[in-house]
């Protein structure tokens, strides 16, 4: 029950990746990337604090494209990994976050278009090193559009198996079930004692009152809560750690193949209440097409049997 209430906490209290305020919204004028089928894109991300390499998947073909465009454009150089948490994740692509002032809140801006969602939660996940398109939460952005620039690298922690067992629970949905709980006379009691709550500052209350109805969710909106996890997902999740409850709320299009001591080095920088870091981290990013051959050589990535050539 405890890992529950420290994620629901993050629902609750700070909200999630919660990314550009565009009312524009429109498709990305996205270019096919000129690879052929025994070669790949290999994207390097340079920092103050060393460099990270990593590659796109090919099933999540419009981010792919996007980014790629994006970085052949030299739109991500200079920008600022703006929002960094510890045993979280690092995030960047503000186009406003180019010589921004200190102490600027960051992370409402972007190049004016949204992408559609290209979940493949089972295949791709947040595991450490993930590469996520940031986004507007479900408020606003019910069909969970990625924004256009914005992306997020994951860093996390591990869970043990009862760990992960325990919080399989979707928290974005029985959050969203519970407020529609309340909106029925027959939980008009929970109203008041949600609002007893809140006006104490009582969040870890606020936390047990919503987890205590999960059950009622379940039976009054007829759903199940409970997400399924595959033997992948708890062995990476058990060893190199991650972000489990973000799984099938955030595109995953990519991951960094190495750099992960450049990662933590980020996320553990102090910064303000925003999270932004105390010093500047900016950020460079360019593109080579290599053999596939080649990037299993020098990283040791393993493609997948079907896109082997």
């Amino acid at each position: 029950m405890k890992y529950m209430q420290r994620l629901l906490a993050g629902l609750v209290i700070f909200g999630l990746l919660t990314a550009c305020e565009q009312s524009s919204q429109g498709q990305s004028q996205t270019t096919t990337a000129e690879i052929s089928p025994d070669k790949d894109v290999l994207i390097t991300i340079s920092t103050p604090m060393g460099e990270m390499h990593a590659i796109l998947y090919e099933e999540t073909k419009q981010h792919r494209d996007n980014f790629i465009k994006l970085v052949k454009e030299k739109y991500y150089d200079d920008l600022l990994f703006h929002r960094c948490i510890k045993d979280f994740m690092i995030q960047g692509g503000d186009p406003q976050s180019r010589g921004a002032a200190p102490g600027v809140m960051l992370g409402n801006n972007g190049p004016g278009y949204f992408l559609p969602a290209e979940f493949m939660p089972d295949k791709y996940f947040h595991e450490k090193g993930a590469i996520c398109a940031a986004r507007k939460g479900d408020q606003v952005n019910p069909e969970k559009q990625s924004d256009g620039s914005q992306f997020y690298i994951v860093q996390g922690k591990t869970y043990t198996e009862q760990e992960l067992l325990d919080m399989r629970t979707d928290l974005y949905k029985l959050y969203e079930l519970f407020q529609q709980l309340l909106t029925k006379p027959a939980y008009a009691s929970l109203t008041a004692q949600l609002n007893e709550l809140q006006q104490r500052g009582d969040n870890e209350g606020i936390q047990k009152l919503i987890l205590q109805h999960k059950d009622i969710c379940e039976k009054e909106f007829g759903v199940e809560l409970d997400k399924p996890l595959t033997a992948e997902q708890i062995q990476k999740y058990t060893t190199i750690g991650g972000v489990p409850f973000l799984d099938g709320e955030y595109t995953v299009f990519g991951k960094i193949l190495d750099g992960f001591d450049v990662l933590d080095k980020i996320a553990a920088q102090p910064g303000d209440r925003f999270n932004r870091p105390n010093t500047d981290i900016p950020m460079k990013i360019s593109s080579e097409v290599l053999p596939k051959a080649e990037i299993t050589k020098r990283f040791g990535y393993q493609y997948p049997a079907t896109m082997k050539k």
